[in-house]
Formats: C-alpha cells, structure tokens, sequence
C-alpha cells in the first residue's frame, strides 16, 4: 500500500464527512466539496480520522493515495481556504475588480476582462496585486494560472504577470 494513502485524515472540530457508494463529501465552516472515489479505493470513517483503502492492488494502489491527499486538500480547504498571489510586474500595469470580472490593463492594444468562476473570489489591494481565494485548492491554482497565462513574464526585463515570490532568470539582451 502506498506511504500516503496508510497515513488517516484527521477531521478538525467542525467538519463533518459524507461517505456514499462513489463519493466523499466534506463539509466546514467554509463550505462542502465533494470528491469521486476511483473504482477500487473505498473510504472508511473511525471516530474523526477518514482511512483510504484499495481492494484490487494493482490498479488502485497510485489512486488510493491521491485520493487521501485530494481528502486532506479538502478538509483544509474548508477549514483555512486557499490563496495565491499574484503580481504584475510593468510600467502601466493594473488590476481593477468590475463587478463579476477583473479588468486587467496589460499592455495590450485593449483591456482583458477575466470572469470570475463562481467558488472564486479575487481581491485587488493595490493595483498590481491580484489576490485569488477559495475553498477549492485545484480551482484557485487554475484560476492564477489562466491570468498569468494573460500575459507570462517575458525573459528579458521581467514584465508580465508573476506568482508572488516566483524568480524570473533573465536573459541577457544582445551585445554589440
């Protein structure tokens, strides 16, 4: 059995677990996400710890252990939530919130307005910082990665949309 998927998850005070047939549902003070079992990983609850086990070893066994890690990702999330930060990196580069989507002026001929998914919220406390919020740790990570893939950083002086604390190398520009 995989290293990951013997060790339990704890459930904190406050969150409750929904086992079905084909899904786990966990539920906090944040919200409730649900999770799909894989064919041949069952999840068990003993007192406030959740158990991962798989009955066929050969196909389950990488399942059963991304399946606890999703289960802990997801009592996290609703306990804590997740955040990621962004920031843009160029002269006239900026963030504003309009209503459901986020206008972000990025140095193209013409604004690019991001929806927003629902499940999502986006703070901007200046403007060249994008903060990104949510219960779900997959969706906030796809959400940075589709604004920074607005505008990447670029290699040689660095503009672009950046994860906060993220090193940019940069390349040297052409001698004469």
């Amino acid at each position: 059995m995989s290293r990951i998927a013997k060790a339990a998850v704890e459930l904190p005070q406050g969150v409750t677990a929904t086992i079905a047939a084909e899904a786990v549902t966990i539920k906090g003070a944040k919200g409730s996400l649900s999770l799909p079992l894989a064919a041949g990983v069952s999840v068990a609850q003993a007192e406030k710890k959740l158990q991962v086990s798989f009955t066929d070893p050969h196909m389950a066994r990488t399942s059963a252990g991304a399946t606890r890690a999703h289960l802990a990702n997801m009592v996290r999330g609703v306990t804590r939530g997740y955040e990621k930060k962004l920031e843009l990196v160029g002269v006239g580069f900026r963030a504003a919130l309009q209503g459901k989507s986020l206008n972000l002026a990025l140095g193209f001929s013409h604004p690019v307005n991001f929806p927003i998914p629902e499940g999502i919220s986006i703070e901007t406390p200046s403007q060249t910082e994008i903060i990104i919020k949510g219960i779900d740790r997959q969706k906030v990570g796809q959400v940075a990665a589709e604004i920074r893939a607005v505008r990447p950083p670029e290699p040689y002086k660095g503009k672009g949309v950046r994860y906060a604390g993220e090193q940019i190398t940069l390349k040297e520009g052409k001698k004469k």
